[in-house]
């Protein structure tokens, strides 16, 4: 398989966690934003939807978007719940995660980082995210304070998921940590797990 991941983009980066903890092998393609590669990689339309990550398929076949990814990679591994609803518990906080948690954590993040977008994080805006980012991570850590994962008593590809921007909301986000000690324990936990790699990794 051949993965076309953004080096800087937690969504990319989600697949590559779970790709390294399941110890699949996988041959990456690095196409960073507005980069050569990155116009390299559409000009091939290797990128369907004009973005990565997209998972290339030894048959050929192409497979875009991180989270419908996980679901393909997370088949048969102990990170898909067995049961019908509990796996419907994973989907629900995976929606979630991108429906409210990355529109606002993320795109924070990427307003502090990237100089292409700085010209849109004017101070209305940037309070606003970090506002809501605070409620978001509220909804994790009332969850969190109460269970070890996210949608059931194990970790699933939900956790594996919505780890992949909360771990840097602090340091990219600008987000207080410090106010979500159950969510940050619950990064500790992912931290530990066997084969993990971290962003750079």
């Amino acid at each position: 398989m051949r993965l076309y991941s953004m080096p800087s983009s937690g969504n990319s980066y989600k697949v590559r966690l779970l790709l390294a903890l399941t110890g699949r092998a996988c041959d990456l393609v690095d196409v960073e934003d507005a980069s050569d590669a990155m116009a390299r990689a559409k000009s091939a339309q290797a990128l369907p939807f004009g973005k990565a990550p997209v998972l290339h398929l030894d048959d050929g076949r192409m497979l875009p978007e991180s989270n419908a990814i996980l679901n393909w990679l997370g088949e048969g591994t102990d990170f898909v719940p067995d049961d019908p609803f509990q796996r419907a518990q994973m989907l629900s906080w995976m929606f979630w995660e991108q429906n409210q948690h990355e529109g606002v954590i993320a795109v924070r993040a990427s307003l502090r980082t990237y100089p292409s977008r700085a010209h849109l994080a004017t101070p209305e805006r940037m309070a606003e995210l970090l506002a809501r980012g605070h409620d978001l991570l509220g909804v994790m850590q009332t969850r969190l304070a109460e269970h070890d994962w996210l949608a059931t008593d194990e970790v699933s590809l939900a956790d594996i998921c919505l780890y992949a921007y909360t771990h840097t909301a602090g340091s990219r986000g600008g987000f207080d940590m410090k106010r979500f000690p159950a969510v940050n324990a619950w990064i500790d936990r992912i931290a530990a797990l066997p084969g993990y790699v971290g962003l750079d990794g």
